[in-house]
């Protein structure tokens, strides 16, 4: 497995590939800190993959972006996959609801459910999880922080200028 560290404008963003695939993108004031141990042990390691991810964020928090395409691989149940793919779905600059993206998954009643999805998506900004707001227009949770989730929302509605 190789890391590196993304220094965001939000933080540092912990990134992981194995297998030619990106598998992981955390904070990094998120994470287990046996985890982070775990890897400062094994030293950064960069790879081909991990320069074009940091590029690509580069770009999408210069808003030179709005996508990030990359080669991922998801470990997760069936129902979490399948929230991730409709994250995925929702444009940038827009927001979706929970229930929202309940229903577009094709499952109506499991608002709760996609908002537990998305706690525990492991490729926070790649899988955009911060664009999922509460039915009343409210920031509803997010695992980074709902200041950074608020910053990204404002950075993709154009309101936000580095």
């Amino acid at each position: 497995m190789y890391f590196c560290r993304y220094p965001s404008p939000l933080g540092n963003l912990i990134l992981a590939e194995e297998e030619d695939a990106i598998v992981y993108c955390q904070w990094e004031d998120t994470i287990d800190e046996q985890k982070v141990a775990k890897w400062t042990e094994d030293k950064e390691q960069n790879s081909v993959l991990l320069t074009e991810a940091c590029r690509q964020l580069t770009e999408y928090f210069t808003h030179k972006r709005k996508t990030l395409n990359l080669p991922m691989r998801l470990n997760g149940t069936p129902f979490q996959l399948l929230a991730w793919e409709g994250l995925r779905q929702i444009p940038y600059g827009e927001t979706l609801s929970y229930t929202g993206l309940a229903r577009q998954i094709g499952r109506e009643k499991a608002a709760r459910a996609v908002g537990n999805a998305n706690h525990h998506n492991p490729l926070m900004v790649i899988i955009p999880c911060h664009r999922v707001v509460a039915s009343n227009g409210e920031l509803g949770g997010y695992a980074g922080g709902t200041a950074r989730k608020a910053w990204l929302l404002e950075k993709e509605k154009g309101n936000n200028k580095l």
